[in-house]
């Protein structure tokens, strides 16, 4: 950090404590002051370029005078009210357009507050679909190396179990049956084989489609999503497709499960859902689904409500988000960034240490061997002028949709200065 931090920054900082960072020993964060479009400002006045939309949710970019119109609106006429026996307009329209723009039969819509929430709520309504039909071994979830669903207990228990991150939690979390993807014949046949064997204790099969995000930024094609529709169908399990990273225009589509024409049985949205603005997340069932819940007896209800469920600002900016959808380019832009990317990123492919370099939609991959010294790698990057956040052994970037040509090259011109000395030794 250049030149003396603001006092609410020396003030607060030993009183915070931050995500995915080990306080001791690794570098305060930025203190920022101001956010617009692709830009983050910070208190010492660089300003920086975001090559990752603030975890892939700022799609619109920063301040997007729509959506922040909207939630001023609606702060005006209400900011929130309980979700439990009252409704507002915001969350029903949002929940008609949801189940509009999603493929058909997903048309039952549970808002809560995060993406791991709505993991959460997406397990629990597979889990008692088959309590409420006397099912009571159907308990467990197939899931996938490589996948990532989220922090909490029950969503760590269906993350990649070598990953890392959750590594210290295995002997408390439910075991959960984890498989390859399965990509080829051979990792096909052992996946239809796991599923055969344990069918009749599975209540789901969870998978994050067409890309496996913070596990690793893992490509994979339709057909393995067509394998996983027909093993769930042949053995009556429930598909969920997790689109919390996926959803939203940023593989190219607006959603991955239309991409692969594999229709899920629930799907769950968050991260760009708002546009970025506001926490908000949704679990969709098709009508197959709630139809086991509706029921005289009281206790087949789905019991879950988060206290801010269905927020009404968080709903306007999504209603706002989703207006920039219709009336903006967005998905042109997609293409013509997914297209930049891959032209731009090609000259790391040719670096020592280099392992990969892949492209989907709006995500761009370096993926190395490994990364020795991940602060350093971050300190170039800032120092480049950009905020890329690399982790594990992957660098990549998931800029905001409307980013400029400009800022798109300087974003990807650091990350090929910037790898290009620390490839070469220069580390």
């Amino acid at each position: 950090m250049s030149g003396d931090p603001p006092d609410w920054f020396s003030q607060g900082m030993p009183h915070i404590w931050l995500p995915y960072t080990q306080m001791k020993t690794e570098a305060p964060p930025l203190p920022v002051i101001r956010t617009n479009g692709s830009r983050i400002t910070l208190a010492d006045g660089r300003e920086l370029v975001d090559g990752i939309a603030s975890w892939w949710t700022a799609c619109h970019g920063y301040n997007h005078p729509h959506i922040r119109d909207a939630v001023i609106r609606q702060l005006g006429e209400m900011p929130h009210v309980m979700f439990g026996g009252l409704a507002h307009e915001p969350a029903l329209t949002l929940a008609r357009r949801l189940a509009a723009l999603l493929p058909d039969g997903l048309d039952r819509v549970f808002f809560s507050d995060s993406g791991s929430v709505a993991v959460e709520v997406a397990m629990k309504m597979a889990v008692q679909f088959w309590l409420n039909q006397g099912v009571s071994h159907r308990t467990r979830f197939l899931a996938f190396k490589g996948g990532y669903h989220g922090d909490t207990f029950a969503t760590m228990a269906v993350c990649d179990p070598e990953e890392g991150m959750h590594t210290l939690f295995a002997d408390v979390l439910q075991k959960q049956v984890i498989a390859d993807l399965p990509v080829d014949t051979s990792s096909r046949e052992a996946f239809n084989a796991l599923v055969d064997h344990h069918a009749q204790e599975l209540a789901g099969i969870i998978v994050e489609p067409l890309v496996q995000g913070a596990g690793g930024m893992l490509f994979h094609d339709a057909d393995v999503l067509r394998t996983l529709r027909a093993a769930a169908d042949r053995h009556g399990l429930l598909l969920i497709f997790d689109e919390i990273f996926t959803g939203f225009g940023r593989t190219g589509a607006m959603f991955a499960c239309e991409a692969a024409n594999v229709v899920p049985d629930i799907v769950t949205l968050s991260k760009a859902l708002t546009g970025g603005t506001m926490g908000l997340a949704a679990t969709i069932a098709k009508s197959s689904v709630f139809d086991a819940f509706a029921s005289d007896e009281p206790q087949r209800a789905l019991m879950h409500g988060p206290t801010f469920m269905g927020n009404a600002l968080a709903c306007a900016a999504a209603n706002a988000s989703l207006d920039l959808f219709a009336t903006e380019p967005r998905l042109e832009q997609v293409a013509r960034i997914s297209a930049a990317l891959s032209r731009d990123l090609e000259p790391c492919r040719d670096l020592p240490g280099v392992r990969d370099v892949r492209v989907k939609g709006a995500i761009g991959v370096v993926e190395l061997d490994r990364i020795e010294d991940m602060g350093e790698l971050k300190r170039r990057f800032v120092a480049a002028g950009v905020w890329v956040r690399p982790f594990r052994n992957i660098v990549y970037l998931t800029p905001a949709f409307m980013i400029g040509e400009e800022d798109l090259k300087r974003l990807t011109d650091a990350i090929v200065s910037v790898l290009k000395d620390y490839c070469l030794g220069a580390r």
